[in-house]
């Protein structure tokens, strides 16, 4: 359906508190094949459902990435990391999208540099199913962050970019609903002080590092401190870049040699 859509459309998602209510309700007007669709996807929305997984992709970095539900939304913040990581990768390199969600991070990487070789992994099958929509399907792994990758690649990527779940456990109850209720505990929860998975990252991804290769990691702003020193303490050159209009942080960590 492309129509312009129904006030009644509007009216119920502004009373949900949808902020872009007409927004929405265009957008979700254009993914409904039928009238009966529309109702239904209407009702979902006002349920609580996140937009993009009812759209079937999240607006990302000038790309569709393709989501479903049950999968972690790509944030808008994590922009700085997805472009930081495509300034540094070249073509011929291989580039590792870790804890890679639907792969939006990486898809960034294969679209502004072409033949860049772009390989993810996550723990979560919903997740690695779109993630095989967005990137090559073949160089997209399930398992536990390095595990499942093959061992030919130890030592030869150039850039390895993060976005591990880092909220503390005990902050999950504060997230939004979207995003407490429909994405999955795996992509939120970071341990006790939300950085267990950046403690293990830190602990393997020198292996994996190719010497002057680069580590990019999103972290809060008061984690990144911390996230920083665990990767010098692992023997990384480590330091922190934010961007305030975003609302990003990413802890960047070299290897020297």
């Amino acid at each position: 359906m492309s129509a312009e859509p129904d006030e009644w459309i509007v009216a119920r998602l502004r009373a949900a508190g949808c902020v872009f209510a007409e927004d929405e309700a265009r957008l979700l007007s254009d993914a409904a094949a039928s009238p009966d669709e529309l109702k239904a996807l209407v009702a979902r929305r006002v349920a609580g459902e996140p937009l993009e997984p009812l759209l079937g992709f999240a607006e990302f970095c000038g790309l569709r990435i393709h989501v479903e539900p049950g999968v972690f939304v790509p944030r808008q913040r994590t922009a700085l990391l997805a472009e930081r990581a495509a300034a540094l990768a070249a073509p011929g390199m291989p580039v590792l999208d870790l804890c890679c969600g639907a792969g939006a991070i990486g898809a960034v990487v294969a679209d502004r540099v072409p033949g860049a070789e772009v390989y993810a992994a996550d723990v979560e099958p919903t997740a690695v199913r779109c993630a095989r929509r967005n990137l090559p399907g073949a160089r997209v792994f399930e398992g536990d962050l390095f595990d499942p990758l093959p061992p030919e690649l130890r030592g030869r990527f150039g850039v390895i970019a993060v976005n591990a779940p880092y909220v503390p456990t005990d902050a999950i109850a504060m997230m939004p609903p979207e995003a407490r209720l429909h994405e999955p505990a795996v992509a939120l929860d970071g341990g006790e002080d939300g950085l267990d998975i950046h403690r293990r990252v830190a602990a393997a991804a020198g292996a994996w590092l190719a010497p002057g290769g680069t580590l990019l990691i999103e972290a809060g702003d008061e984690q990144a401190p911390v996230s920083a020193a665990l990767f010098s303490a692992a023997g990384l050159s480590a330091h922190i870049e934010s961007d305030d209009e975003r609302g990003a942080t990413i802890v960047v960590a070299e290897r020297r040699c």
